[in-house]
């Protein structure tokens, strides 16, 4: 860019930049009319602090006129300060995307609490046998603890970043917020290329065990039984985890990563109407993230008994694979699938039982 139009800019922050304009029958300095050359401003701007003290308008006006001047800077919008689009973007972040997406979050998070309160934990009907089947193993339970925490830090550093100036900012003051701010965007950046790491290895370790099956249509209509349709067998992922399979970790997943990895390496020529894009991308598919990961995460807790230490410890009783997933179960009882797959061998204490 011109260095004589740094130096113009730079004239204008010293004075000010306040931007404070001038009564509407104020008269241009004397000297015949504003020259539409950038290179005459100055001489126009001084001329003008004689009669305006402090209106620098007119520099700004030119900063802020969306055209494209010569620049030695690298291409791709070098030449033009101020992208007006992003004011469009800005009102777009702020307004329907700040609030369809926290109240979408809400929404969902109290229908769960309403479900909870009606239907309750779900429970085993039959007594536990004390015969337990190895649901995960020790990789694929990494692999799932890797996936969930850094999904979860993103989840709430990202929250931060698109709430934080409505809900924390009010609560805490300036000092807090800008460090809790400042916090989550480090986390954010740093925890984003683990989070896409965790979630191809998922992929590749649970994607067999994923593919629809004809059964599956037979959950959905019933909704896998949680409104008293009575039980419906499934395989070793019913319908809606392959659903959340499917449509969270591998869709939605894919593109937060790959809107993520745009915004996060911005030095690939990106222009300015690309990352918008790559931003509002990024924050529409989390959000629909976040509030499917809700779901998942009750069923996984609070929802269906036993299914969290499922997850914590590996093994099942042989009475909750049977009311959960019995097609995977007949399987086990077969010999087509092994008891117990983690190859150590190893034999299930007596006595250790899987709480109902």
């Amino acid at each position: 860019m011109s260095k004589q139009v740094v130096r113009t800019l730079l004239a204008a922050a010293a004075l000010g930049a306040s931007l404070a304009l001038a009564p509407a029958h104020a008269q241009a300095p004397a000297g015949g009319p504003q020259s539409a050359n950038i290179f005459d401003l100055p001489r126009e701007q001084a001329a003008r602090q004689q009669v305006q003290p402090l209106n620098n308008a007119p520099v700004w006006r030119e900063v802020n006129s969306n055209q494209v001047h010569s620049t030695t800077l690298p291409r791709f919008e070098g030449g033009r300060l101020i992208q007006r689009e992003g004011e469009q973007w800005r009102q777009l972040r702020n307004g329907p995307i700040t609030i369809y997406g926290g109240w979408t979050l809400v929404g969902v998070l109290v229908l769960l609490a309403l479900f909870w309160l009606i239907r309750g934990t779900m429970r085993l009907h039959g007594p536990p046998t004390g015969r337990l089947i190895e649901r995960f193993t020790a990789v694929e339970r990494a692999a799932h603890w890797t996936t969930a925490i850094s999904f979860v830090v993103l989840a709430i550093s990202g929250l931060v970043m698109l709430f934080g100036k409505h809900v924390l900012l009010p609560v805490f003051g300036y000092s807090v917020f800008a460090a809790v701010a400042s916090a989550s965007k480090t986390l954010h950046n740093f925890i984003g290329p683990l989070f896409t790491v965790s979630i191809i290895v998922t992929f590749a370790i649970f994607v067999k065990d994923n593919w629809p099956r004809s059964h599956d249509l037979k959950w959905f209509r019933n909704a896998g039984g949680m409104l008293g349709g009575g039980h419906v067998p499934s395989g070793r992922f019913n319908a809606g985890e392959k659903m959340f399979f499917w449509g969270g970790l591998t869709l939605l997943g894919v593109i937060v990563s790959v809107s993520g990895f745009v915004l996060l390496f911005p030095n690939f020529e990106q222009t300015r109407a690309t990352m918008q894009l790559m931003w509002t991308w990024h924050v529409v598919a989390a959000l629909l993230f976040v509030a499917a990961s809700f779901g998942h995460i009750y069923m996984g807790t609070i929802g269906v008994a036993g299914a969290y230490r499922a997850m914590r410890d590996g093994y099942v009783d042989e009475t909750w694979a049977r009311e959960h997933h019995e097609y995977w179960y007949q399987d086990v009882k077969s010999g087509k699938v092994p008891a117990v797959r983690s190859g150590s061998g190893r034999q299930v204490a007596a006595g250790h039982t899987q709480q109902a």
